[in-house]
């Protein structure tokens, strides 16, 4: 696959992508999770660029080759949005479909809720809508010791030495231990070191948990915007029965379970999450 890497200038900051694909094609953007970064979304940029699509993964706020401002307050979901709102008209010349994973899914849904007129299409990969996430993260306590280390991330300076600590072990392990196996490959977990090694990235990284608190996402009315849904049904991170009534959230929206998928779905299942991804793309 041949990638392009770029930088654009967002919202006071540098944002890093890496694109495939001719640009005169219609875009679909990647928003990568925790601990991700661009790459994350190898295997789907090189999908749609087969398929004639300009397809981008930027490295977000605070990761790998992006800008990392000082401040928890650089880092409230609002900054997050405002960089993606600020990038889609560089990358296209229309609306986007827009693809989120994990945080990057929060980011996506706060697009659809504010700014619609930038989107063709939704798609989430397991993560609640905002305002489902708010209602099981402070009322079923199955979730919430599934949340655990959201807690932990609040601490000042502890959780970057512990995350750090023999080689970024609890990193690779909260990936590699709660995916199936050999959902990433230990040439990769090289390539997610290097990234975590960035200066400053891993206080950044976890400063997103932190600042939230500050700015949660505002929910009031449905996501207009249509939707689709493609959840993991093993996520040890975020239980099943927070998908159903995050679709529910949605006027256009429509839920697909993948039985034995984790929260890693898009690096165990590639072939099937792009053929999900792209059918509705192409509707």
């Amino acid at each position: 696959m041949k990638t392009r890497a770029q930088h654009y200038s967002v919202n006071k900051i540098q944002l890093h992508t890496v694109e495939a694909g001719p640009t005169s094609g219609n875009t679909i953007l990647f928003l990568h999770g925790f601990p991700e970064f661009w790459y994350g979304w190898k295997n789907q940029l090189a999908f749609f660029a087969a398929q004639g699509w300009h397809a981008v993964a930027p490295d977000q706020r605070g990761y790998n080759l992006s800008s990392k401002p000082t401040g928890v307050e650089a880092y409230t979901i609002d900054q997050l949005t405002q960089d993606v709102v600020e990038l889609i008209p560089q990358v296209s010349q229309g609306k986007v479909v827009l693809v989120g994973h994990d945080w990057g899914g929060a980011v996506a849904w706060n697009i659809a809720l504010k700014y619609p007129h930038l989107l063709d299409k939704l798609v989430i990969l397991n993560m609640p809508h905002p305002k489902v996430a708010h209602h099981h993260l402070t009322h079923n306590p199955k979730q919430m010791l599934r949340s655990w280390y959201t807690g932990f991330f609040q601490i000042p300076w502890v959780p970057e030495t512990v995350s750090s600590s023999f080689d970024f072990k609890l990193l690779e392990s909260s990936m590699t231990g709660s995916a199936r196996s050999n959902a990433f490959s230990p040439a990769e977990m090289e390539g997610y070191r290097t990234a975590w090694e960035q200066p400053d990235a891993l206080e950044a990284m976890i400063n997103w948990y932190r600042a939230y608190k500050y700015n949660p996402i505002e929910a009031d009315q449905k996501v207009q915007v249509p939707t689709r849904m493609i959840w993991g049904k093993q996520d040890k991170f975020l239980g099943t029965e927070l998908a159903q009534p995050s679709i529910e959230q949605c006027a256009h929206g429509e839920l697909i379970f993948l039985e034995e998928a984790t929260h890693w779905l898009h690096h165990e299942f590639p072939e099937k999450v792009n053929q999900l991804i792209y059918e509705f793309a192409q509707s």
